[in-house]
């Protein structure tokens, strides 16, 4: 049949199987826009700014596993994407976002809302395309929704010219072909690995995020029990191991429990499961886990031996891959390892002050009114690691979190996104009070579709995390980090038609959480908290995680 190029693009979209897509009109993609208005099955959620827009195709993508789509138009529609396609693309978050530009003729002519958007995003997405051809536009969309789900996911730029909008060609629909994940190691490299395995004395498991894009929880958690060991996760892991287990010992790295970073120090055996070791979870590679042989089983080849060296190695699908393991593996005795790891969570637990209101308290309460089932997004700063401590995650795909680029701003665009993918869950973003100045204005977006999501402000008037490292390295010289002013977050709120409850004091939490859970609409928690409130534990930028500190460590210090 004889379609248009917007025709086509829709009739992709209903192919690829997607219902919600999150965008912003303009000039040169008003002909998608028109035939949208036709398709009414596919729920277009107009954000207020287009990095809301791709925010929240990625916050769909993160709690579904399913590909998010964000649209834009030309020039400044296009550009204002740029960030959240860089966001997904350092979590590998499969988004495809498909843009408009000027018409074939008018390129390269620097015509009005004229940008190389391809050339722009090429080194932050999987693949960028640009559409002269109505006739290749079909296959371009299709091949588009396979390379951002496919391998390692991640986002994909459709750019396509408006006359291709315009223009007709014949088109057929296609069934889609479920793609099958595979593996490329050797029997040798599995028996390798399986050696090594037995071999363990006091073996740790780190998990990362590619245990949950790949689906393969449940394969982990048995491999753990098999494997009677320790376990610990990266930030993007959270959830694939439930964190009331008695191996779980907490996040790793710079902000993770001194357990998991004294632990991973003294093992001899660290089998990490889709984690890429950046430098915020090893701190000085070199001194990583320095007497431990290294497992790593990643798709992405690229990330062996990349950050830290392995003794042994797996390239492929972590779920095809922990079942040829498991299939190889008996069961594991580690009793004695593993008691002296409990030791290390009873000396060295999660502590915060208990005596005023705290985002620790906040979090835990959370936790306990939802009973550890909510949908946890976050911005990026200390509420995050507090989140990421505090918060007990027994699901995967129930923290979302800007990981790899640590975008300020993300996480009230993601809670959208993600209320609209997953309905049935309690969706709650924890926001620091400069992120959520970044990008408030989609409260306006909540609120224009009745989104139920909880906005939760931790409000210490200050750059909270960027002031702890003034505080801690740069003598308190506290540089633009202030945000001592008149801006009433509640007033705001309401504003933009929502609700707002302002928290000043810890007996305040559980009823504001509880009506804010009741009212069924989009609700701002505005909660002030002591400016100097720090993140503990930490490790130093560049120091070994051998050398995390706490709060009883920084006493001991004055």
């Amino acid at each position: 049949m004889q379609l248009n190029g917007s025709q086509i693009i829709v009739q992709c979209l209903k192919e690829q199987g997607v219902d919600t897509v999150f965008g912003y009109p303009g000039g040169a993609i008003l002909n998608v826009y028109d035939e949208l208005y036709r398709h009414p099955e596919i729920t277009h959620i107009l954000t207020s700014h287009e990095q809301g827009a791709s925010h929240a195709a990625d916050g769909y993508a993160r709690a579904t596993g399913k590909v998010g789509v964000c649209i834009a138009t030309s020039g400044p529609g296009a550009t204002n994407l740029v960030t959240g396609i860089a966001t997904a693309f350092m979590d590998s978050i499969p988004v495809v976002a498909i843009t408009c530009n000027v018409g074939v003729s008018l390129l390269g002519k620097d015509s009005f809302q004229e940008i190389d958007i391809a050339g722009i995003t090429m080194p932050i997405t999987k693949r960028s395309f640009i559409v002269k051809d109505v006739k290749e536009l079909a296959s371009t969309m299709r091949r588009a929704f396979q390379i951002a789900r496919s391998d390692r996911p991640g986002p994909v730029l459709v750019d396509v010219t408006k006359d291709v909008t315009g223009a007709k060609c014949e088109f057929e629909s296609e069934e889609i072909k479920e793609e099958k994940p595979t593996v490329s190691y050797t029997k040798e490299e599995l028996d390798q690995v399986i050696t090594l395995l037995k071999e363990a004395k006091k073996p740790f498991v780190l998990v990362g995020g590619g245990a949950v894009l790949s689906n393969a929880w449940k394969e982990v958690r048995e491999f753990v029990a098999r494997f009677n060991s320790p376990v610990c996760d990266t930030l993007m892991g959270k959830g694939v191991i439930d964190g009331n287990v008695p191996e779980y010992t907490g996040m790793i790295g710079m902000h993770g429990t001194k357990a998991s970073d004294f632990g991973v120090s003294k093992c001899d055996c660290l089998v990490a499961l889709g984690a890429r070791f950046s430098d915020r979870i090893t701190g000085d590679a070199k001194r990583f886990a320095s007497g431990a042989k290294i497992i790593q089983i990643d798709i992405d080849a690229a990330e062996i031996n990349k950050n830290v060296r392995t003794a042994a190695s797996l390239v492929g699908d972590l779920k095809l891959a922990l079942t040829d393991i498991l299939a190889g593996l008996d069961q594991q005795d580690h009793k004695e390892w593993l008691e002296e790891v409990e030791e290390l969570k009873r000396q060295y637990p999660l502590k915060y002050e208990e005596d005023q209101l705290s985002c620790p308290y906040i979090i835990q309460e959370i936790d306990r009114i939802t009973e550890g089932q909510a949908l946890i997004t976050t911005d990026v700063g200390q509420h995050q690691m507090w989140a990421a401590q505090y918060y007990t995650f027994t699901e995967p795909r129930t923290l979302l979190t800007s990981g790899g680029l640590g975008t300020m701003g993300y996480g009230l665009g993601a809670c959208i996104g993600a209320k609209m993918a997953r309905p049935d869950k309690v969706c709650i973003n924890i926001a620091g009070d400069g992120c959520f100045r970044m990008n408030l204005i989609e409260l306006a977006t909540a609120s224009r579709y009745n989104i139920p999501i909880i906005e939760v402000v931790i409000n210490n008037h200050v750059l909270g995390m960027v002031r702890q490292w003034q505080t801690l390295f740069y003598d308190k010289r506290y540089s633009q980090t202030v945000l001592q002013d008149s801006v009433d977050f509640c007033k705001i709120a309401e504003g933009m038609g929502c609700e707002a409850i302002r928290v000043t004091a810890k007996e305040e939490v559980e009823p504001a959480i509880r009506k804010a859970l009741s009212l069924n609409r989009p609700v701002v928690l505005d909660c002030i908290i002591p400016e100097d409130d720090k993140v503990l534990p930490m490790v130093p930028a560049g120091a070994p995680i051998s050398e995390a500190f706490d709060g009883d460590d920084l006493r001991a210090r004055e």
